[in-house]
């Protein structure tokens, strides 16, 4: 009998995505996958929540602010209580140009104003994901 070969693990970790703009999940996703990291996508910060109980922690999360349901203060104050999830990295992103003062508040490594720049987005992912 045959065996299958393993599947081989991805090279990358993966990105957790959670923006309620379907087109800017859409567009972030496809550049990250096009760059070999794989990718995983909320449409809030609770939905967000329940994919990190159920799936391996991402190595990176890049998290709008601006959310219905629960927005990104309230998922990153959630993710504070636990300190395994505390320890994520995670690049706030906003089109509101006065959230760059948020990242010291939300305790993120990084803070991109939307529209962001593809090598600025790529270089944090390839900081913390490899």
């Amino acid at each position: 009998m045959e065996r299958e070969p393993a599947s081989a693990a991805p090279p990358h970790g993966t990105v957790l995505v959670i923006d309620d703009d379907a087109q800017i999940v859409d567009i972030v996703s496809a550049l990250l996958k096009l760059h070999g990291y794989p990718v995983a996508t909320a449409a809030d910060g609770a939905e967000a929540l329940q994919q990190l109980k159920r799936h391996p922690l991402p190595c990176l999360i890049l998290l709008d602010v601006m959310m219905p349901n629960m927005d990104g203060w309230q998922f990153r104050a959630e993710l504070l209580k636990d300190a395994t999830l505390a320890s994520i990295p995670v690049v706030v992103t906003s089109g509101i140009s006065a959230a760059y003062n948020l990242k010291g508040h939300l305790q993120s490594v990084a803070y991109l104003e939307k529209p962001f720049n593809e090598e600025q987005l790529m270089e944090l992912v390839r900081r913390y994901c490899g």
